[in-house]
């Protein structure tokens, strides 16, 4: 089975294969990992960049964020190929929590959405509703894969932690990850 990581940065594509060692049992096409200076979305500068359709992963993070960073941007992948009836699951999840008015996130992509939330977005699964969902789940995974123990960006409450490290036992790492 050729490998899951390829780039011409070798270190990039080492540092990436021990990072994968620590997920859930996992199976994909190739992905392609680049690193790429001063990129941006169309919001601002960011860390990173996940090319789904393309296959790639763009970075431009420090070595000390690149486990978390690199997490979250794979789990786009995995985001992508869970299914309705996943997706639609987590979603439950997250309306539990918003219900207990729970603040913070377990990263800053999905901390801000989550802050521009409006009731009618969550009710109606609006555009931004989805996104703050999407980003929410590779933030969570990021926090429970990359093997960094505390962030400055991990906000979110424990008892929401407990629920959701839960609910990627049940739904994640029970059933494997496509990527």
């Amino acid at each position: 089975m050729p490998p899951l990581f390829r780039s011409t940065d070798l270190e990039l594509q080492r540092r990436a294969e021990a990072i994968s060692r620590q997920l859930p049992a996992h199976r994909g096409k190739p992905i392609l990992l680049q690193r790429i200076p001063g990129l941006r979305d169309r919001h601002s500068t960011v860390h990173a960049g996940s090319f789904l359709r393309d296959r790639r992963i763009a970075f431009d993070c420090t070595t000390r964020e690149f486990p978390r960073i690199f997490v979250h941007e794979l789990f786009h992948f995995v985001w992508l190929r869970a299914g309705n009836t996943r997706r639609w699951s987590y979603e439950a999840l997250l309306r539990a929590e918003l219900r207990t008015r729970a603040r913070g996130e377990l990263g800053w992509s999905a901390e801000w959405r989550k802050a521009q939330l409006t009731l009618r977005e969550v009710r109606n699964r609006g555009r931004r509703w989805r996104e703050y969902c999407c980003e929410s789940f590779c933030d969570t995974s990021a926090w429970l894969y990359s093997g960094i123990d505390g962030h400055p960006e991990f906000t979110l409450p424990q008892g929401c932690r407990k629920l959701r490290r839960q609910w990627f036992e049940c739904e994640i790492e029970a059933k494997g990850l496509s990527i």
